[in-house]
């Protein structure tokens, strides 16, 4: 089954707690803190598989969630890393944030792309021994792994994307000129989903063609198929728009051809625009009482197109078709690849400390972004750390803007569901 649209939800693990320890040893009486730290958590990561050209695999599993790092333990062990999640997609797949529709990234190279990163491990109590503070209780917890809804949107990598009515004899013309075999009959709408193939010449000047579904008048407001993979051609670096200009199954070329370009303008004034090529099929059948070619030559000078009268069934003209898009290929900008959109979140900035406060019921909720992140790394079950977590507080200025928002002595504070009873 062709799919090549798709939304999962996918989650990084998080890191592992640090351990608070301390050395016992026979004879050794004071060994210190050894608390090992803990694991990082498991990344969720993008893999193009070069053999695939569909996101099937994500039909009916759309959610992803890494493994947690495992804690740190006693005598300076460091708690295992969790596995990544690799996912495998087809290459040419764009990612998109759900929610705005932004684009993450376009997953048109061989790299490996970090979608979401895993948290990081917390710092066993070793880390925190100082001269003063000799026996520290205290370990940070792992930080929270990241969390996304994705779109995955399968755009295929073709140079050359061939475009017309259904029967026009574009599948036809796609096995004359490369080694894929696409259904063809002889009814509308014989192709279903698009097909690619690869279109080998002497010299390195091959290229890849793709055929989609024939478009129909009306496709922009959903009738027919062939809108639904538009964007399969949306890369391409030109067209080939095939015709038939036999006269048996249109009299009207032209207008078969006006057909299409209004379609191409409603979806993309950008693709419509592409360099174009005009495929006049089936000639070998062609039949001058039905149909013109002096006025149909006529409009295509008017248009500015190059065209080519072949036979995709008998192969007439066809290689010449083939080396005037290879020609045109060498003049053209390379494939599209999209630039990302979204700007990921920069990690905590120490120079906005601002808080949002507001009394609900008697409550003080306290919310703020860097808060948030810095609650993530403490242990509140452990008193040190929570000693450590109002000397925050106090010196980034929460607890004057508490007092300023009017709380008091044995008023409830939350934040980020944890309460305590605020105290002068």
């Amino acid at each position: 089954m062709f799919i090549d649209k798709v939304k999962i939800f996918v989650k990084a693990g998080n890191g592992g707690n640090g351990c608070v320890s301390f050395h016992r040893e026979k004879y050794v009486s004071h060994g210190g803190p050894d608390g090992g730290d803990g694991g990082k958590g498991g990344n969720i990561v993008l893999r193009i598989d070069k053999g695939s050209n569909t996101l099937f695999a994500y039909k009916n599993r759309r959610k992803f969630v890494a493994s947690n790092g495992a804690d740190g333990m006693n005598g300076k062990m460091h708690g295992a890393n969790a596995e990544d999640i690799i996912l495998m997609i087809p290459e040419g797949t764009v990612v998109r944030d759900a929610e705005t529709g932004k684009i993450i990234k376009d997953m048109s190279d061989c790299e490996d792309y970090i979608l979401c990163k895993g948290g990081r491990g917390g710092w066993g109590n070793r880390h925190f021994a100082t001269p003063t503070r000799q026996i520290p209780r205290f370990a940070k917890a792992g930080t929270q792994g990241e969390e996304r809804e994705v779109i995955l949107e399968l755009k295929m990598l073709a140079d050359v994307g061939l475009v017309g009515l259904p029967s026009a004899g574009k599948s036809s013309l796609l096995a004359a000129i490369s080694a894929a075999r696409p259904k063809i009959a002889a009814y509308h709408f014989t192709t279903l989903t698009p097909n690619l193939g690869v279109v080998n010449m002497a010299g390195n000047q091959g290229f890849v063609c793709a055929d989609i579904p024939g478009l129909i008048e009306g496709a922009s407001d959903g009738a027919g198929l062939g809108l639904d993979f538009l964007r399969h051609i949306d890369r391409c670096r030109m067209l080939i728009h095939v015709v038939d200009i036999s006269g048996y199954e249109s009299v009207d070329p032209i207008g078969d051809m006006e057909t299409i370009s209004a379609e191409l303008e409603k979806y993309s004034p950008e693709l419509a625009n592409r360099p174009r090529i005009i495929a006049a099929n089936k000639y070998d059948i062609h039949d001058p009482d039905l149909v013109d070619l002096d006025e149909f030559e006529k409009y295509i000078d008017e248009k500015g197109y190059e065209l080519v009268y072949i036979s995709a069934a008998t192969g007439e003209n066809v290689d010449t078709l083939v080396h005037l898009v290879s020609e045109r290929l060498r003049f053209l900008p390379p494939l599209t690849i999209y630039e990302k959109e979204i700007v990921e979140e920069e990690a905590y900035d120490p120079k906005d400390k601002s808080v949002t406060i507001r009394n609900v019921n008697g409550v003080y909720e306290v919310e703020a972004d860097w808060l948030y992140k810095f609650m993530g790394t403490i242990n509140f079950a452990d008193r040190e750390s929570l000693m450590y977590f109002q000397k925050v507080l106090r010196d980034n200025g929460v607890i004057d803007a508490l007092e300023k928002a009017g709380c008091g002595e044995g008023k409830t504070v939350s934040i980020y569901d944890f309460e305590f009873d605020f105290i002068e």
